[in-house]
C-alpha cells in the first residue's frame, strides 16, 4: 500500500488491556485550569517506568462542566485497577488540591465507582462537609485560599493502551513536522491520549534487553545510527524514526485516532521526506489487540 508515495508496511501495532478513569478539572479560567491538568498528568508517559499513562484528552467550555467553570478532560490509564487508584489519589492530592481555584469531577460513570474525593476529604482535619446533589456525593474541604470542591468519585472501566504506529523519512526535521500534523488530527479524536511529550516519542522500545534488569531497551531494528550493526529494518536514506502511541477507551477510539494521524502524516507526501509507515509490534505475544495498518487506512 502506498499513499502520496509513502509506503504503508503490511503490519500492525500491538496493544493491551489496560483500566482507564476520567477526570474534569475545573478552574477560575482556562489557564488555572491547565496548570492543574499539566501537574495532574506530568511524569505519566509509560507504565514501564511512571506507574500511570495520563494525558489531556480535550479543553471543555463553561457549558460542558459541571460548576460552570472553564475545565479540562484529563484520562488516566493504568494496568490495573489498584494502580490506578494509588495513582489518581496521589495525583489529586499533590496536583489538584494545591492548584489554586481549581476544582475536580467525574468525567465517567461505571459500575466500578473509584475514590476521587473521598479519602482527599480528610485533609480537611474534621472540618470537611458533604453534601448530595443528584445522587451524587460532592465534598468541600476547607483550605487557606478558602474551599476546594470535589465529587466523591468517579468511574473505572476497561480500555486500551499501546496502539502505535512509526513515521520513517530522511530527517529529523521531516519526521518531526509529520508527527506533529499527525498529532495535531489525533487530538480531534475524543476518548483517546497520546501520552508521551507532545504526543511523539523519539525512543521507541523492544521488550528485554542484554541486561537482565532492564525490561525494555532500545528498538535497535529502528535506529539508524546502528545501521551495519544490527539487523535493521531501515534503508540507506532513512535517518529518523519517530513513534507516536495512542491509549484509548476503546478499540473503535484508537482505531479512528490512528486514521486520523496516518492519513495527515501522509498527506505531507513522500516530497516531504517521509518513505514509510510501520508500526511496533512484538509476534502477538504482548497483548491482543492488533490494530493492522492496512485495515486501519481503509
Amino acid at each position: 500500500m502506498q499513499i502520496n508515495g509513502i509506503t504503508i508496511d503490511d503490519t500492525f501495532a500491538e496493544a493491551f488491556n489496560m483500566r482507564a478513569t476520567r477526570v474534569i478539572i475545573t478552574a477560575i479560567n482556562p489557564t488555572w485550569a491547565l496548570h492543574a491538568a499539566r501537574a495532574m498528568t506530568g511524569f505519566a508517559t509509560s507504565v514501564i517506568g511512571c506507574g500511570v499513562e495520563a494525558g489531556i484528552e480535550r479543553e471543555l467550555n463553561s457549558d460542558e462542566t459541571p460548576d460552570g467553570r472553564p475545565g479540562i478532560s484529563v484520562l488516566l490509564f493504568a494496568m490495573g485497577s489498584k494502580v490506578l487508584m494509588q495513582q489518581l489519589e496521589t495525583r489529586m492530592g499533590q496536583c489538584i488540591l494545591t492548584c489554586p481555584t481549581a476544582a475536580a469531577f467525574a468525567g465517567i460513570e461505571s459500575e466500578d465507582m473509584i475514590s476521587l474525593g473521598r479519602h482527599l476529604r480528610y485533609f480537611g482535619d474534621g472540618y470537611q462537609i458533604s453534601k448530595v446533589i443528584g445522587g451524587k456525593r460532592y465534598w468541600r474541604i476547607p483550605i487557606m485560599e478558602g474551599e476546594f470542591l470535589t465529587e466523591e468519585t468517579t468511574g473505572m472501566v476497561r480500555a486500551i493502551g499501546g496502539g502505535n504506529f512509526l513515521v520513517l523519512g530522511k530527517s529529523q526535521a521531516q519526521v518531526l513536522a509529520a508527527c506533529e500534523a499527525a498529532i495535531e488530527a489525533m487530538k480531534q479524536v475524543p476518548n483517546v491520549i497520546m501520552p508521551f511529550p507532545g504526543g511523539i516519542v523519539r525512543s521507541g522500545s523492544k521488550v528485554g534487553s542484554k541486561y537482565p534488569k532492564m525490561f525494555a531497551s532500545t528498538n535497535d531494528a529502528f535506529c539508524p545510527t546502528l545501521k551495519g550493526l544490527v539487523k535493521s529494518e531501515l534503508d540507506d536514506e532513512t535517518q529518523c524514526v519517530m513513534e507516536i502511541v495512542v491509549n484509548g477507551l476503546t478499540f473503535d477510539d484508537i482505531k479512528a485516532a490512528m486514521k486520523a494521524g496516518l492519513e495527515a502524516a501522509c498527506s505531507l507526501g513522500s516530497e516531504a521526506g517521509i518513505s514509510r509507515i510501520s508500526a511496533g509490534n512484538y509476534g502477538g505475544k504482548l497483548g491482543p489487540h492488533h490494530f493492522k495498518l492496512h485495515e486501519v487506512l481503509k
